[in-house]
C-alpha cells in the first residue's frame, strides 16, 4: 500500500515545528487510532505548513506518524497566509470542523452497511458504545429506499411474556426485568450482594 499520497511535497518529520500555541489537544488513544487509520487508508490528508516548517494543521497527524516510524510526511505550504492569518486558521480549521453534524439515519446505514462487510468500524474513529446507539437508535427513512437497502417490516411480537418486575432464574444466572437505575432493583437482582460489574443500555 502506499502511505503518501500523490503529487504531495515530502518533508522529513524531524523538520516540522510543532505551532508554540496549539490550543488543540490529543489524547494518546486518539493518536493511536490516527496511527491506525494512516495504516489502513495511507497519509490522504497532507500535513498544512508555513514557510518555516512550523505545523499549521496536523499536529495529531504527524504524532501518529511518529508512532508508526515514518521518516517524512506529505505536506502542503500555506504560503500566501501572514503570520496573523496563520494565527486565525490554525483556530478556524479545528472548530469549523468541529461544528459539523452528523445525520444519524445515514450514518447507522453506512455503519451497517461496512460492518455487512466486514469492516470494523472501530478503525474509523467510533467506539462500540457509538456504533450500538447509532444502530439502534435510527430510524427507517425514505433516505434507507434510495440506498437500494431491504426494509424489514415490524412482525407482531405477540402476547407480552416478561413484564416490569419479573424475576428470572436461568441455571446459575439470574434476569431481571427492571430499571437498572434503580438501587432496590438491581439489589433483587443480585440477592443483596454487592455487583462485581454492570452492564447497562442507557435508558
Amino acid at each position: 500500500m502506499q502511505i503518501h499520497p500523490p503529487n504531495e511535497d515530502l518533508c522529513p518529520i524531524d523538520r516540522l515545528v510543532p505551532y508554540a500555541n496549539n490550543a488543540r489537544s490529543h489524547s494518546r488513544k486518539q493518536i493511536r487510532q490516527i496511527a491506525d487509520s494512516i495504516k489502513r487508508f495511507g497519509f490522504c490528508n497532507p500535513v498544512l505548513v508555513a514557510d518555516d516548517n512550523t505545523i499549521i494543521a496536523g499536529h495529531g497527524r504527524v504524532e501518529a506518524a511518529k508512532l508508526i516510524g515514518m521518516a517524512d510526511v506529505p505536506v502542503r505550504r500555506l504560503s500566501h497566509l501572514s503570520h496573523d492569518e496563520v494565527r486565525a486558521y490554525i483556530l478556524a480549521d479545528n472548530k469549523l470542523a468541529e461544528n459539523a453534524g452528523w445525520d444519524r439515519d445515514l450514518l447507522a446505514i453506512e455503519m451497517q452497511g461496512l460492518m455487512d462487510l466486514d469492516f470494523d468500524i472501530e478503525d474509523l474513529g467510533f467506539s462500540t458504545a457509538e456504533i450500538d446507539l447509532t444502530i439502534g437508535d435510527a430510524q427507517p427513512s425514505s433516505s434507507i429506499a434510495e440506498t437500494g437497502l431491504d426494509v424489514v417490516e415490524p412482525v407482531d411480537p405477540g402476547p407480552t411474556v416478561t413484564r416490569s418486575g419479573d424475576l428470572w432464574q436461568l441455571g446459575p444466572h439470574r434476569l431481571l426485568c427492571g430499571d437498572a437505575r434503580s438501587d432496590e432493583e438491581v439489589s433483587r437482582l443480585c440477592g443483596g450482594q454487592p455487583a462485581s460489574l454492570l452492564f447497562t443500555d442507557p435508558p
